[in-house]
């Protein structure tokens, strides 16, 4: 079964990255990151561009201690 499913890739207040299909309204919260494609297209981009799993508030606290 072939996913013929469009996506794109989304980002929240947390720099938390998820992927949600075109078409579809996003979730409060949540923007366009610029990225649409397959959901292997999509994937291979987040896995890119989050390096770090903590979440944006998590690391500025840490580093601001």
């Amino acid at each position: 079964m072939t996913d013929s499913t469009r996506y794109r890739v989304v980002r929240n207040d947390e720099d938390q990255y998820s992927i949600w299909a075109v078409g579809r309204d996003l979730p409060l919260g949540w923007t366009e990151e610029g990225t649409v494609g397959d959901r292997e297209t999509c994937l291979d981009r987040i896995e890119q561009v989050w390096t770090d799993m903590r979440p944006r508030s998590l690391r500025e606290h840490l580093a601001g201690s």
